[in-house]
């Protein structure tokens, strides 16, 4: 009853010239699939530390809402955008009461031309995937 009122008045109010012609139509928000859903963990967040001999100390954290001992997020791994990789931290266990989580990776010797890296997660059952995120290389 309200949306038909609604309808009613902004019909009336354009036909009258009073609002312009592209008000938006009302449609339900789609909804989002859920946890069991998602196929791959994705990359939310990444520090970058530089230590010195082109090496670089990686904080990166991983969103995989599916988390559980059966399946879970099971490595990231650092390389360049053509997919070179300079360094992968393999995670043992499930973080499914951490979501999402941080977990380091130091000492990644990254060659001296290269200003940015990716950073990638994998799940154990489908491989890598999901979203990525591009990190400068601070001092380069």
């Amino acid at each position: 009853m309200k949306i038909a009122l609604f309808t009613l008045a902004i019909a009336l109010a354009i036909a009258l010239g009073l609002v312009p012609t592209w008000v938006p139509t009302l449609v339900p928000p789609a909804r989002a699939a859920g946890p069991e859903a998602q196929r791959f963990p994705d990359v939310v967040g990444v520090k970058v530390t530089p230590r010195g001999g082109g090496r670089f100390d990686f904080d990166v954290t991983v969103s995989s809402p599916y988390d559980t001992p059966q399946r879970y997020a099971d490595a990231f791994r650092v390389m360049n955008k053509d997919g070179k990789i300079y360094g992968e931290r393999i995670l043992w266990h499930d973080h499914a009461g951490e979501q999402p989580f941080t977990r380091d990776l130091y000492g990644v010797l990254i060659p001296a031309g290269v200003r940015n890296v990716v950073v990638q997660a994998r799940d154990q059952k489908h491989g890598y995937g999901g979203k990525t995120a591009e990190a400068a290389l601070p001092g380069r």
